[in-house]
């Protein structure tokens, strides 16, 4: 199963905001605003996505400035089809991005949820605690003007 099944294939592409913002809530992510995903998509430094009878099932992205700093975002999988490797197939196809473009001197990270840390192990992934901790920084709503 999974993609030995001539009806999955992969796609290097951004997906479109709608597209996005339903592969991340039918995996379980925050929802995104459609303004807030159609500023951020066309960012992105490498984007694939795994297609399911050319219906979009799965995706993964690179983000950063291209040259000091990456961050790996975005790993999706519908649940329907989960378990058969498509989440490593998306690890694989951004490590052959990262192991291309990333210069020696990159810094290359993600933040790992849960067991989402065993996929992210198997390419090299470890966790900086206790040395460093991720950390994060929800911004308020925008204030009105004063």
């Amino acid at each position: 199963m999974g993609m030995n099944d001539p009806t999955y294939s992969v796609l290097h592409a951004i997906p479109s905001a709608s597209v996005y913002n339903a592969l991340r809530t039918g995996a379980g992510l925050s929802a995104k605003t459609a303004e807030a995903a159609a500023r951020g998509l066309p960012g992105s430094l490498f984007a694939v996505q795994i297609l399911h009878r050319d219906q979009p099932i799965g995706m993964g992205r690179v983000i950063g400035d291209g040259a000091c700093f990456y961050q790996v975002v975005d790993i999706a999988v519908l649940p329907g089809h989960q378990g058969k490797g498509l989440g490593k197939r998306i690890m694989r196809e951004i490590m052959g991005y990262l192991d291309a473009n990333v210069p020696p001197s990159g810094y290359v990270s993600l933040i790992a949820d849960g067991k989402a840390q065993e996929l992210y192990a198997q390419f090299g992934f470890e966790p900086t605690a206790p040395a460093g901790v991720g950390m994060a920084y929800k911004p308020r709503a925008a204030q009105p003007a004063r």
